[in-house]
């Protein structure tokens, strides 16, 4: 690398010492410090050894190659057969070093070893995608003694004991590294007769885990291990559970909601991952645009009144409000929450989490956060009359009140409370503004293109952005073949006036509701946000489509 000018003397020295310190490879090193790129690298290790540099993501392995190499040795070597013919086996590996290992390869296939090069990620992924996520470990429990004890009854053995094996708490550790690796915010293992499926939720949208099939052996000491980090009843079996699992990977603080459900074969598990930083994202940052948000800034600065956030679950409607607060919490307000659950922690909120099996709810801490003087109160949800109508009250007697519905628009909320049975004159009174917003899928920067519009394509409405083209996403490595990389918000915001008040006290259809609020400006349809991300070029006319149902 020094003879290609990629780093110099100086540089190497800083690297070196940074070894002795953690005693990683040479090269690992400079790449994390930042004194090289990794393609650099693998282009200078190529060259080194002579060995021809391949592209996993763009080669198909068929399962007869596969099978030459055991599993156990490509998790070993971290090496996979790609090809073979004349009498050798094409070999990908991302750590040529150590030649004098795969002479193993050589006597146990009987056939000549041909090396190529790859990408140390790409390896690692094209190992998680042919041979299993937590593989090796599988391995090795299905071949170990203490994989045997899986099986057994709780006489034979403790379950505690089986669920803190260390290949079982590396399994299990296994399967949530990758789910964070891979930016899932949620984990499935759902279990049926003869098959345990785990699936990760990426980008809103739910996917197969990719892990092999002896897993099945091993569904109750996972759910045992889950059961022990979340400081459960790892006994009881028939009743469903909830708790908390917290962990550090990588500088960022991760918080796992657990949920335990009894199903016909077994126990169902959902892992909700909330990453601790994302509550430091501004506003901005989560995609409102500039119009909306000054909308919005003049209602969370008014001293009294309720300002609701509406969509679907897992459309962000927590993170808003986070957000939100945070933009106008300082030293001379107060700011109380009641939530279930506090999903993430924010500077300077006195924050109280919600505990049914003690009388604790949200109307019962609603009516206790009044007694603190506060000037801000956060509602996780308003679910009942009860609740709906503390809410009001708070907010007629001066505290400014945020809290979220479950409605498809902006619009749909005042129904939504009158159907629970708040007076409309209270509707009318207590209710600022209503934010409805959904998650839309970013294209992927790395493989986007432009197509032309074909007008059997796009919406009628469409045409009124003014575009020629749309984007698509082709898939890449970056995107795991999706085409989507990430989300950003889409916001519907409705700010009352006095008409619109008028409306609800009569009972309006929400139809008219919405007509009248565009009419006055005061509405800007979802639908239109997501077109004008699409003629942006930044999602695509189908997930515009999907999210929107426009």
């Amino acid at each position: 690398m020094i003879e290609r000018g990629l780093i110099d003397h100086s540089q190497l020295d800083e690297a070196i010492d940074e070894q002795k310190r953690t005693g990683e490879r040479l090269d690992r090193v400079m790449i994390r410090m930042g004194l090289v790129g990794n393609s650099q690298v693998l282009e200078a290790i190529g060259s080194h050894f002579e060995m021809p540099i391949i592209d996993l993501e763009r080669i198909e392995v068929d399962d007869e190659t596969l099978r030459m190499l055991p599993s156990k040795l490509v998790f070993k070597q971290r090496c996979v057969p790609i090809g073979r013919g004349d009498g050798v086996l094409r070999v990908a590996t991302s750590d040529p070093f150590e030649l004098s290992a795969f002479d193993e390869l050589r006597l146990l296939t009987g056939l000549g070893i041909e090396l190529v090069l790859a990408d140390e990620r790409d390896l690692a992924k094209f190992i998680r995608s042919h041979y299993g996520v937590a593989g090796d470990t599988l391995e090795a429990l299905s071949t170990e003694e203490s994989g045997t004890i899986e099986v057994q009854s709780p006489e034979d053995a403790s379950e505690i004991e089986l669920a803190q094996e260390a290949s079982v708490v590396k399994l299990v550790n296994d399967l949530l590294l990758e789910a964070i690796r891979e930016r899932a915010t949620d984990v499935h293992i759902e279990p049926f007769e003869d098959d345990l499926e785990v699936r990760y939720r990426i980008d809103g949208i739910l996917g197969a885990a990719g892990v092999p099939q002896t897993i099945n052996r091993f569904r109750n000491a996972i759910v045992s291990r889950l059961k022990i980090m979340a400081d459960l009843n790892i006994a009881e079996k028939r009743l469903p559970q909830d708790g908390r699992i917290s962990l550090r990977h990588r500088g960022h603080e991760y918080d796992l909601r657990l949920s335990v459900i009894p199903m016909l074969h077994g126990e169902g598990v959902v892992l909700r991952i909330l990453d601790q930083t994302t509550v430091l994202l501004g506003l901005e940052q989560l995609g409102m645009p500039t119009d909306t948000l000054d909308r919005w800034d003049d209602l969370i600065a008014r001293p009294h009144g309720i300002l609701l956030v509406t969509g679907p679950t897992g459309s962000g409607k927590s993170t808003t409000l986070y957000a939100s607060l945070s933009r106008i919490v300082s030293e001379a307000v107060k700011a109380i929450t009641v939530e279930d659950p506090v999903e993430y922690q924010v500077e300077g909120v006195n924050q109280i989490q919600v505990n049914p099996s003690v009388g604790l709810g949200f109307a019962e801490g609603l009516r206790s956060i009044l007694r603190h003087d506060p000037d801000i109160i956060m509602i996780g949800e308003i679910r009942d009359q009860i609740t709906a109508n503390a809410a009001v009250q708070a907010s007629l007697t001066g505290h400014l009140v945020f809290s979220t519905l479950h409605t498809n628009d902006a619009a749909g909320a005042a129904t939504r409370l009158l159907d629970m049975g708040v007076e409309p004159f209270l509707v009318a009174s207590a209710v600022e503004g209503v934010m409805a917003q959904r998650l839309l899928r970013r294209i992927c920067p790395e493989c986007a293109k432009a197509v032309s519009i074909d007008s059997r394509d796009v919406p009628p409405d469409f045409k009124a952005f003014g575009s020629r083209t749309l984007v698509e996403g082709v898939g890449c490595r970056e995107c795991r073949r999706s085409g989507y990389q990430g989300r950003m918000g889409i916001y519907e915001l409705l700010r009352l006036t006095p008409q619109t008040r008028e409306m609800i006290m009569q009972r309006a259809p929400t139809g008219q509701i919405v007509e009248t609020a565009v009419a006055e400006k005061e509405l800007n349809l979802i639908r239109n946000e997501a077109f004008r991300l699409v003629a942006d070029h930044r999602t695509t006319m189908a997930e515009a489509m999907r999210v929107c149902r426009v």
